[in-house]
C-alpha cells in the first residue's frame, strides 16, 4: 500500500509539472491581440520631484499592472509599473516644477497595452533640489566634507568642483561621490595646504533621470593643519595598572602583545604585530570579563589631538588576497577615546566610534582599505583640536560580532594620534 500512494505522489507530481510547463508555454506564445481597458477615476497627488496616481483599474480577468510613462525635455522616457492589486503608482525623476504629460495605461499578460489616459502633473520641488538646499560643507584637518540630505533616498551624484593655487599654480579636481541613503557625509581628504591656501567649492547634484543641478557655488574654505604625534616618548602602564581609577588592558595572550599598538607596525597576517586580550582584556583577570578594556598612553609632554587612526589585526596568511579578519572576527567596532583632565583628576569623553563595516567591496579592496586605518575626529561635526593633555585613553567598547553587540573585540594592531604640541 505505501508502494502504491508513493507511487500515486510521484505521478501526480508529475502531471503538475507538464502542466505548468505547458500552461507557461502558452502563456509565452498566446494570440490574444485584445487590449484591457483603461483605468479609470485617475487622480494624482504631487510629489517631491514625482506624483502618486490613484485609480481604478479594469476588470479585466489577464490585468498584469498599471503603467505610466513619461519623456523629459532631452528625449528620455521612464517608465514606472504598480501590480494590479494596488490602487496607486509612484512615479518621479521630475526636474522642474512644470507641468508634465503623463501617460497611464493599463497591461494584460499578453503584453497588450489600453490607449493611454494622457494626464498633465506639476510636482513638487525636485528631489535633487532638496537635496542641493541641504548642502554644507565644512574644512577639516587636510581636508574638507560635505553633508546632504536625500529624504526621498533617491540615487544620486554629487560633483564636487574644488580648486585652490599653490606654490603660484593654479589646480581643479572634481571629486563625485554616488549615494542613496538618507543623510550622508563624503570627505575630500589629502590635502596638504596652508593656512593662506583657501579652496573654492562648487557643487552639482545629479540624479538617475538625467537632471543635474546648476553649480552652487560653497564659497572659500580654509582647512585645518595638524601632525602625526610621534610615538618615541610614548609610555604604557603595565596591565591592570590603574590611571584615573581605569585599569590598563591587558593585551599578550598568545602571539599578542600589549606594546605592539604604538610600534608604528601594522599587521599584515604573517607578521603577526597586534595585541590580543584573550578574554580577559580589562585587567588580565578572567573574573574581570572582557570588554570595554582601555589601552592608555602617556604621550610623554601635552598635545592636543585631533584625529585618531586605528588599524585593527589581519591575521590571515593569505596577505593581501583575502579579507581576513579585517571588519569582522576580533577586532575592535565601536571604540571611545578620553584625554585626562589635570583639574578634576578625571577621565574627559572626547568622541566614540562605530567602524563600518564595507559594503559593495571586493576582498582585495577590503584588505587595502583595512591596510590603510580608520580615520576618526575627535570631533566629526566640528573638527578642532582637544585641551591640552598628556593622557589619552581609547576604551575598546564593542566588537563587529553580533551586529556590534557581543564582547568578542580581543585584537588591535596599531593606535595612531594625530594633533600639535601644545603652545605649537
Amino acid at each position: 500500500m505505501k508502494i502504491k500512494i508513493n507511487l500515486l505522489i510521484v505521478a501526480a507530481f508529475v502531471t503538475l509539472l507538464f502542466s505548468c510547463e505547458e500552461e507557461t508555454i502558452n502563456l509565452g506564445k498566446s494570440d490574444d491581440k485584445t487590449p484591457p481597458d483603461q483605468p479609470t477615476e485617475i487622480t494624482y497627488t504631487p510629489l517631491y520631484g514625482g506624483a502618486r496616481f490613484h485609480y481604478t483599474v479594469p476588470g479585466d480577468e489577464d490585468l498584469l499592472n498599471i503603467e505610466a510613462r513619461y519623456t523629459n525635455k532631452d528625449g528620455q522616457s521612464f517608465s514606472f509599473a504598480a501590480s494590479y492589486f494596488v490602487d496607486s503608482l509612484d512615479i518621479y525623476g521630475f526636474g522642474d516644477t512644470i507641468n508634465y504629460d503623463v501617460e497611464i495605461y493599463a497591461v494584460d499578460r499578453a503584453g497588450n497595452k489600453s490607449e493611454p489616459v494622457i494626464v498633465s502633473v506639476k510636482p513638487l520641488e525636485s528631489a535633487i533640489a532638496r537635496v542641493t538646499n541641504s548642502l554644507d560643507v565644512k574644512p577639516a584637518f587636510g581636508a574638507f566634507f560635505i553633508d546632504w540630505e536625500n529624504e526621498l533616498e533617491q540615487s544620486i551624484n554629487v560633483y564636487v568642483d574644488f580648486s585652490y593655487t599653490q606654490n603660484g599654480e593654479g589646480k581643479q579636481f572634481t571629486s563625485v561621490f554616488s549615494s542613496n541613503l538618507e543623510t550622508d557625509r563624503r570627505y575630500v581628504e589629502d590635502l596638504d595646504l596652508g593656512q593662506d591656501e583657501p579652496v573654492s567649492v562648487e557643487i552639482r547634484v545629479s540624479d538617475i533621470y538625467g537632471n543635474i543641478s546648476d553649480p552652487v557655488d560653497m564659497g572659500q574654505i580654509t582647512l585645518l593643519k595638524d601632525g602625526v604625534i610621534e610615538k618615541d616618548n610614548w609610555f604604557l602602564p603595565l596591565a591592570n595598572d590603574s590611571i584615573g581609577g581605569v585599569p590598563q588592558a591587558f593585551g599578550d595572550n598568545v602571539e599578542g602583545r600589549l606594546v605592539s599598538v604604538v610600534d608604528g607596525i601594522i599587521d599584515e597576517g604573517s607578521n603577526l604585530n597586534f595585541m590580543h586580550t584573550g578574554g580577559r582584556g580589562r585587567t588580565g583577570n578572567s573574573a574581570d570579563g572582557n570588554m570595554p578594556w582601555n589601552v592608555i598612553i602617556d604621550l610623554g609632554d601635552y598635545y592636543e589631538l585631533s584625529r585618531i587612526l586605528t588599524h585593527q589585526r589581519h591575521m590571515d596568511f593569505c596577505g593581501d588576497l583575502c579579507q581576513g579578519q579585517y571588519y569582522r572576527g576580533e577586532n575592535v567596532g565601536i571604540f571611545r577615546v578620553y584625554i585626562f583632565d589635570d583639574t578634576t583628576q578625571e577621565w574627559e569623553l572626547i568622541t566614540e566610534n562605530k567602524i563600518k563595516q564595507p559594503v559593495g567591496l571586493s576582498e582585495l579592496e577590503i584588505v587595502k582599505q583595512g591596510k590603510e586605518g580608520d580615520m576618526a575626529y575627535m570631533f566629526p561635526d566640528d573638527p578642532q583640536y582637544t585641551k591640552p593633555t598628556r593622557w589619552v585613553r581609547y576604551e575598546a567598547v564593542k566588537g563587529f560580532g553580533g551586529n556590534y553587540t557581543l564582547d568578542g573585540g580581543n585584537c588591535l594592531s596599531e593606535i595612531t594620534y594625530y594633533g600639535k604640541k601644545s603652545g605649537s
